[in-house]
């Protein structure tokens, strides 16, 4: 979340900001609550102080043999306005909470202006989109001749959008997942981990994902659980309420399937494996110094890029506007691969930077040159997503008969296989 303190000391910036994010916000409610609160605790403190007095008060009339009734009789007074403004405290905070967490972090001044996609700006192009002497099929139709997946038999067990793998596909499937922890962990310097599937309410809460995003996400809800939607819940969440007692930056990756109901939608990306409600990915996490979290947004795109040009695809950057933004990332560069079949671009990353903003919710602090606690800012970035993954292998790699060739660094992790064939 937002410090309040910046609202009450730039008040104009924090409404610009959000007025940049489109984020319907009401500012002014929130600052007529913190204004009460903070009345209500003046003179809370005021009483506590009077009752403090008269407590010592009693104790000198006492000494000298005074009437100490009056005193006591206005101790309980006090005690009673006391209790009722503590309440007034404890319900004042909790609509003042309500609203402030639902308010967006801002975005960086670097980021242009804009409502939705459409004003996304292209920052960088790898590679030349390959050209076809023949009408390329797209991922389903290569996919079901291949054998790689059974959509229908999936549909049976779950229901639509939990895509099931077959054969070379599962393989496939898990050869891709292990070649990029082996990129990000052998030669990026993550640390991998294995985190929990599912997480409560306080860690989906750290990272944004809770109130905002409540209805797009799987529950559990007589355990007070859900499922994750990213790695980044229990990977960022994994310092939560602590102080870092290690140097930063602190990087980790993290292989765990994904579930996200919002991820159906109407159209022909129903079918297939461009829009799922379960997939898999490897997500990269960092810790890092807040006068060196822009420059390791860079870091942490090109580390994502590296698996796609490894394995020889079309890609490109995408810088998001400040409307299109995600409700914590200040800052945001989507990748996107061509995929020919589907003719179109499938984005695999993000690559967000959110500064304090999840640290703050999360409690998630570092010491800084001076030795005080301070929040760290967080980044993470898929590293990168599947299906889409595969989707852009199958459909870039697919040769005339049908089959499909293998990029040179998933060979070794497919036994030395080298092409796909029916």
């Amino acid at each position: 979340m937002l410090d309040i303190k910046r609202l009450r000391e730039d008040e104009a910036a924090v409404r610009a900001g959000l007025a940049r994010k489109h984020a319907a916000v009401d500012i002014d409610a929130i600052l007529a609550l913190d204004r009460e609160r903070r009345r209500l605790l003046t003179e809370v403190e005021a009483l506590k102080n009077r009752r403090n007095a008269a407590s010592k008060e009693i104790g000198v009339r006492k000494h000298r043999g005074e009437d100490i009734e009056p005193v006591k009789a206005e101790m309980r007074e006090l005690g009673d306005r006391i209790a009722a403004l503590d309440q007034q405290v404890r319900d004042t905070d909790a609509r003042l909470d309500a609203l402030w967490i639902a308010v967006p972090n801002l975005p960086h001044a670097s980021v242009q202006d804009g409502r939705d996609a459409a004003d996304n700006r292209v920052v960088r192009i790898h590679g030349e989109p390959r050209v076809f002497d023949f009408s390329p099929r797209n991922h389903v139709e290569l996919g079901e001749r291949l054998g790689l997946f059974d959509f229908e038999r999936a549909a049976r067990m779950t229901g639509a959008g939990f895509p099931l793998y077959l054969g070379a596909g599962a393989r496939l499937e898990r050869a891709l997942i292990q070649f990029m922890l082996d990129v990000h962990t052998r030669e990026h310097g993550y640390t991998e981990m294995a985190p929990p599937f599912v997480v409560n309410s306080a860690s989906m809460t750290g990272t944004g994902q809770l109130p905002k995003m409540r209805e797009d996400m799987y529950a559990v809800p007589a355990d007070d659980l859900w499922l994750i939607p990213t790695a980044e819940v229990p990977v960022t969440n994994y310092f939560r309420d602590e102080i870092i007692d290690r140097p930063l930056p602190i990087s980790f990756a993290a292989y765990t399937p994904c579930f996200r109901r919002e991820a159906g939608s109407a159209g022909r990306e129903t079918k297939g494996l461009i829009r799922v409600h379960q997939f898999d990915k490897v997500e990269l996490v960092r810790f890092v110094e807040p006068s060196t979290s822009y420059e390791q947004l860079e870091l942490l795109a090109n580390h994502a890029e590296a698996i796609l040009r490894k394995l020889g695809l079309h890609y490109r950057v995408v810088q998001l506007c400040a409307g299109d933004l995600s409700f914590a990332a200040a800052k945001c560069y989507d990748i996107e691969l061509w995929a020919p079949g589907h003719n179109g671009w499938l984005e695999v990353s993000s690559c967000s930077n959110f500064e304090d903003f999840q640290a703050r919710r999360a409690g998630i602090r570092y010491r800084n040159a001076e030795g005080k606690p301070a929040f760290v800012h967080t980044l993470n970035g898929s590293g990168v997503a599947l299906a889409r993954l595969m989707v852009a292998i199958l459909e870039n790699y697919q040769q005339a008969d049908g089959s499909v060739l293998l990029p040179d660094a998933l060979r070794p992790y497919m036994g030395g296989i080298e092409r796909l064939t029916p």
